[in-house]
């Protein structure tokens, strides 16, 4: 796949989020375009949520914003406290670079209201010890993406509706659920 191929958006998890902070020593941050275009607040989250690593961007919402390494480690504390998907946004130049990271849900993000709207599935899957689910439900009525439901007393994992995020192993009480390389499918 040459490098223009690539859609501009992906998922990855909440470490991979933090690996690609640790890349960086200057950070920007600006409202998020999805939730300054919906007109009203987010449910879900406090409205700059758009993390860049470089300031060559103008902002999805509002103008970039130098922050520290600590304000943008805050930032994604705060997604995973909101249970937020860490959506990286590739540079339009060169799709091998990431530019940035968007902490996104369901409430106004645009991949998650619009069918049309690209992303690339994460690099990781989920892998759900089923011995130890309890079936609580916690990351059926979590999952962003339908992936999970519970039928017949079973979870069932509706693996083609799995955007890959890792908020269902975040949130496990049980800790059955892992992430792992895909290609150990």
């Amino acid at each position: 796949m040459n490098d223009q191929q690539y859609p501009v958006h992906y998922v990855c998890t909440k470490e991979e989020a933090l690996n690609l902070i640790n890349q960086h020593k200057k950070f920007w941050l600006s409202d998020c375009g999805c939730r300054v275009g919906k007109g009203s607040v987010c449910k879900q989250s406090r409205i700059d949520v758009c993390l860049y690593f470089t300031d060559t961007w103008e902002g999805m919402g509002s103008p970039l914003r130098s922050i520290s390494k600590k304000e943008a480690l805050l930032v994604l504390e705060e997604s995973k406290n909101k249970n937020l998907v860490s959506r990286p946004f590739r540079n339009p130049k060169d799709k091998n670079i990431t530019d940035g990271v968007c902490f996104c849900c369901n409430d106004c993000c645009a991949y998650f209201l619009c069918p049309d709207e690209v992303c690339d599935n994460g690099k990781y899957r989920e892998s759900t010890d089923m011995e130890k689910c309890n079936l609580c439900g916690i990351c059926v009525d979590l999952c962003y993406f339908h992936a999970r439901k519970i039928e017949n007393d079973q979870m069932i994992v509706i693996k083609d509706n799995c955007y890959r995020c890792g908020i269902c192993a975040e949130i496990c009480p049980e800790v059955s659920i892992q992430m792992i390389l895909r290609e150990q499918e």
